[in-house]
């Protein structure tokens, strides 16, 4: 391995955690003044221009998150593309319940905002294409790892070798970085699939986010740019393929149906898209010079719409850690600055995993007791100020 190129901090994959990543570290400077080596590998080529579609993949940012974003410079670019949700409406379509909460009620502009993914992408790659600190090796991927005391050497797919004291797997729900360490995954197949695509409705959505819990599943629309609105539609596996089959006139007749009219009827319906819904947990976040970041940490369902949030959370605390070892002269690699990581992200993994887990099985269950319940819990959420603010602060991402 004499021949491998040396890197401070290997990443593993330039999706949005991949890429943020490297953002954040790209600017950290080492005891000696210099700045990091990062190497980001990446199966796809990497552009720093994506082409906008009526059919762009959204992702709902959290309050926090885009602070975040905010600080590693890249909001500005991203502003004029994010709309901001200043109403979050949460309603049972069955059942009396309703809960509205509402960014005055807590001293915000936005209580989040819906960003297009590839917006965000061309945010955060532009700068980083012109770091001289950071060398991308795209498309090209992991064949094999090989941990040893002082470095972690990885071998690509290209024939290239290169080494660094840390890899951060942020390579996504079937994560290279997670096999080869062996690192056992734990899952809940939820026997859901979401449909998404891009609707436009008939009356304006005013920045309201909402999410409506049917018999046929829970319908959420988020508010974005140009009146469009992202629906994301969970249903049971053997629903799937009658909906998709529907033509857009159909389809955007029996939305308006199932949703109700609180926004008139669809006129426009965009590419439909589906994927099955599990939560996939690493046992285990790190590994010997190696941590797994984002989706490849955590796949969570999309209900609370928490999942890019936590892995922007899992990005700020890596960094945060990595600048302490760095002022600190340690080892950025060692167990002591990972186990640090780790520990700090425990409980903030296990509140949003066990929040989305309980929204999934109370909105998804079709016992009536429950069904009532959940009904009577909206209502209770809507009038008791301390419940519905603490859920509130973690749509907020606090």
């Amino acid at each position: 391995m004499s021949t491998a190129q040396q890197f401070d901090i290997i990443i593993s994959g330039a999706a949005l955690a991949g890429a943020s990543m490297a953002l954040a570290l790209s600017k950290l400077q080492k005891p000696d003044g210099t700045l990091l080596s990062i190497a980001v590998v990446e199966t796809f080529p990497v552009s720093d221009q994506l082409p906008k579609s009526y059919d762009a993949r959204v992702i709902a940012l959290s309050h926090a998150s885009a602070a975040y974003l905010n600080e590693l410079d890249v909001w500005q670019q991203l502003k004029p593309d994010a709309m901001a949700i200043k109403t979050i409406h949460i309603s049972d379509c069955d059942y009396y319940g309703k809960a509205r909460m509402y960014a005055e009620d807590y001293n915000v502009s936005a209580l989040g905002f819906v960003s297009e993914m590839q917006a965000i992408g061309n945010a955060i790659i532009s700068p980083l294409k012109q770091s001289a600190n950071v060398t991308f090796f795209a498309p090209d991927s992991i064949s094999d790892i090989n941990w040893q005391s002082e470095c972690v050497s990885v071998q690509l797919s290209s024939g290239q070798s290169i080494q660094a004291k840390l890899l951060l797997g942020c390579d996504g729900g079937q994560s290279m970085c997670r096999k080869q360490a062996k690192i056992d995954t734990t899952e809940n197949d939820y026997q859901q699939v979401a449909i998404i695509a891009n609707v436009t409705p008939e009356k304006p959505h005013n920045n309201r986010a909402f999410e409506r819990f049917s018999e046929f599943g829970p319908i959420a629309l988020l508010p974005m740019t140009d009146n469009r609105c992202s629906l994301v539609w969970t249903v049971k596996p053997e629903h799937v393929e009658p909906l998709l089959a529907l033509s857009d006139d159909e389809f955007a007749t029996t939305l308006a149906d199932k949703f109700g009219r609180w926004l008139g009827d669809f006129s426009t319906v965009g590419k439909r898209f589906s994927f099955e819904l599990k939560l996939i947990q690493a046992n285990e976040q790190i590994h010997h010079r190696m941590a797994l970041l984002g989706n490849a940490a955590h796949s969570l369902h999309p209900i609370a719409g928490q999942g890019f949030n936590l892995g922007i959370r899992d990005v700020e605390a890596m960094a945060k850690y990595i600048k302490q070892a760095l002022t600190q002269n340690q080892d950025i690699g060692s167990y002591k600055v990972l186990s640090a990581y780790a520990q700090s992200r425990e409980p903030d993994h296990k509140q949003v995993i066990t929040l989305t887990d309980s929204l999934v099985h109370l909105f998804s269950n079709k016992y009536t007791p429950l069904v009532i319940g959940r009904g009577v819990g909206l209502k209770v959420l809507n009038y008791v100020s301390p419940l519905k603010s603490a859920l509130a602060q973690k749509t907020m991402g606090h």
